[in-house]
Order: C-alpha cells, then sequence, then structure tokens
C-alpha cells in the first residue's frame, strides 16, 4: 500500500526505516547483476529490523541493497519508466490501489513464493498468475479523539454515515485524494459503500457538514487533528487515518495506558494490499525469488508490524502485544476490485476534486 504516511506516526518507525536503510546499502552498492547482492525497489517508508535482514544474508549469502524512491506511487511510476530494465530485482510496495496499473504494464515475473499457502486468499489478488506476493494488509480509517468525545459527552462516529450528521459538523479533517494516499483510500471506501453514482451525493453531504481537506497525512494527523501526540494543535478529532494509528500513538510511552488515545470508527475502513514481485528483466533472479520466500517467511511477517505498522499477510505470524492490545481488527472493511479501480481512479478524482476542493 502507499505507506509513506502511515509510517510516519511514530519516532520509533523512523529510527527503524534509518536502520533498515543502513543495513541495505552495506558496503557494497551494487546492483542487482552482483551476485552476491539483491537488490530490493521500494518506496521511502520500507522498513525492517537490521537483524532480521542479516538473518537473510546469512541464510542465503546475499546482501539486500535497499533503493527507495519517493512514494508508493512515485516509485510505482518510475518502475513502469524503466520497465525491461529495472533498477533491481524486486519491488515492494505496490497495493491494491495500483495494481492493475504495475500488472498490465508487465512489470513482473510470474513466481509462487514460499508460504504463499498461508495467506488467506482474500488477499491473494493475483492467485492466477503469482505475479505479485502479498506482504501486508492495513486498514485506511477515521480515527477519533477520545477525551475530545468523552469531554463533550458525545459518542464517536461509527459509520460513514454518521459523519455527515450534525452532531459532527466541522469536526473531520481528511487528506487531498489526488495528493495523498489516506485520501484516496477514504474516497475508494466511499465508492465501495455507495456505489458509482451514490457517492458523490455523500460527498456533498460530507462538504455540507463541514469536511476539511487537506493534502496530506502529515498535516492532518499532526497539525489539525486534536488527539495526536507528535501535534495535537488542531480543532479536528476526526481524522482520515489507520487502524493502526492507536497502538503507534502508545508505542513510544514510558507507562502504557489502558486505552490508546485515539479510537477508530470500524465502519469507515477501506482495506489496502500491499505487494511485492520479482521484476522483469531482473539481473538477479535467484536471489530475487530468495528474497520474495523471506519476504513472506514468518521471521519477516512478525517484524512487519512494529517496523512499517501494518498487519503480517501470512495469518500465522504472530502479532506483538503492541497490536493484539491496543490495535483493531477490521472484520468488514470495504474493498474494490484492483481493475475496477484502475478503470475509475482518475475520473474518480477528477469528480471528487470539482465536488469537494
Amino acid at each position: 500500500m502507499n505507506s509513506q504516511l502511515r509510517h510516519a506516526i511514530s519516532a520509533t518507525l523512523l529510527g527503524s526505516l534509518a536502520l533498515g536503510a543502513l543495513v541495505g546499502c552495506g558496503e557494497d552498492s551494487g546492483g542487482g547483476s552482483d551476485s552476491k547482492t539483491v537488490t530490493l525497489v521500494t518506496h521511502d517508508s520500507f522498513a525492517a529490523s537490521k537483524a532480521v535482514l542479516k538473518e537473510f544474508t546469512k541464510e542465503t549469502g546475499y546482501k539486500v541493497r535497499v533503493q527507495a524512491g519517493g512514494d508508493a506511487g512515485a516509485a510505482v511510476n518510475q518502475a513502469i519508466l524503466s520497465k525491461g530494465n529495472p533498477q533491481g530485482d524486486v519491488f515492494f510496495g505496490v497495493d491494491n490501489t495500483l495494481l492493475s496499473r504495475a500488472l498490465d504494464n508487465h512489470l513482473f515475473t510470474p513466481y509462487t513464493a514460499k508460504g504463499l499457502d498461508k495467506v488467506p486468499a482474500a488477499l491473494q489478488l493475483d492467485r492466477s498468475e503469482h505475479r505479485v506476493t502479498p506482504v501486508d494488509f492495513g486498514d485506511i480509517c477515521v480515527n477519533y479523539d477520545r477525551g475530545y468525545f468523552a469531554g463533550k459527552k458525545l459518542a464517536p462516529p461509527r459509520t460513514l454515515d454518521d459523519l455527515t450528521k450534525p452532531a459532527y459538523k466541522n469536526l473531520l479533517v481528511t487528506e487531498n485524494a489526488a495528493t495523498s494516499s489516506p485520501g484516496l483510500g477514504f474516497l475508494l471506501a466511499t465508492a465501495a459503500k455507495y456505489g458509482d453514482d451514490g457517492w458523490k451525493g455523500y460527498w456533498k453531504k460530507l462538504r455540507a457538514n463541514g469536511v476539511e481537506v487537506v493534502d496530506g497525512w502529515e498535516q492532518a494527523y499532526n497539525d489539525r487533528f486534536t488527539g495526536s501526540a507528535g501535534g495535537g494543535k488542531g480543532d479536528r478529532p476526526l481524522v482520515v487515518s489507520y487502524a493502526s494509528s492507536p497502538p503507534a500513538e502508545v508505542a513510544d510511552a514510558k507507562t502504557k495506558p489502558a486505552k490508546a488515545p485515539t479510537g477508530v470508527a470500524t465502519g469507515t475502513c477501506f482495506r489496502q494490499v500491499e505487494f511485492a514481485g520479482l521484476l522483469n528483466g531482473a539481473g538477479n533472479t535467484k536471489g530475487g525469488k530468495a528474497l520474495l520466500d523471506f519476504l513472506l517467511s514468518k521471521r519477516f511477517q512478525e517484524d512487519v508490524p512494529l517496523n512499517m505498522y501494518v498487519n503480517p499477510a501470512r495469518e500465522d505470524a504472530e502479532l506483538p502485544e503492541l497490536f493484539t492490545r491496543y490495535g483493531v481488527r477490521i472484520a468488514d472493511p470495504a474493498t474494490l476490485a484492483p481493475q475496477k479501480i484502475a478503470k475509475n481512479r482518475e475520473s474518480w478524482v477528477k469528480t471528487w476534486s470539482s465536488l469537494v476542493l
């Protein structure tokens, strides 16, 4: 999924990212053609524990070189521009909102990664060809400031319909669907809920109810949202963020609270699934396949939550206590077929912009 914003929630994650980049580059920064190096092309928010990447090297003999290229959208665009002569061996970070575009451009060579049988079928969006491997998933959801609603003695919203009610007027901030991954995900949630025509009427109601739109997650969550530990100076107690925001909020707390200061409106969520694939024309195909196997290994999967604040794709991967205690499992998130997203994304965003902005 487009995760460049989601992962900025906590300083712990930023430290992990820096550590991951250090291990990835190492002393040998050669490309995928180096038989001892396998190059992972990804977005800026890829993160993994140093010990886990070292374990991959110890097991396989390959050193991982991480080549980050902006946010997920920019990284996918660059991969398309360089298709046939890729910058590396494996691409990680294409999500279901961009998947059809990547597949239509034939970016990936089919490969069935070891451990795929442990991944639920609902996450395997290319089951017939295995051009991509699901690595993680997360849910874009409206978050609420528990303290604000408790102080007002007002029940927080639970559903998309709730957000249009007078009780929540001028309380919600969301990101621009044209410039932000969570903003786009929230738009897709409404398209999935209300259909091709109904979502427009919904956004007219939301606009009339005082929704605020900002460029990206950082501004929405840290500048405008009242419940952010990283800011909280705004006046909006509702924000479009992630179901994993509550665990991230308490990650650095020395004394853990009974509840996270933020909650999740579970009826507002859209599921993002993030994939990796072996790039067509990869110089180190063998190393690339080994890396895909490792990304789906239980060891790497259990490293995912506290480094990228998303859920592992493997259903047998154990979640850390921070997630089980403070996280929210979304039982029935909104979803859309990648083909439908690809067909309508540009027109939906254009129409959304004219309606809301």
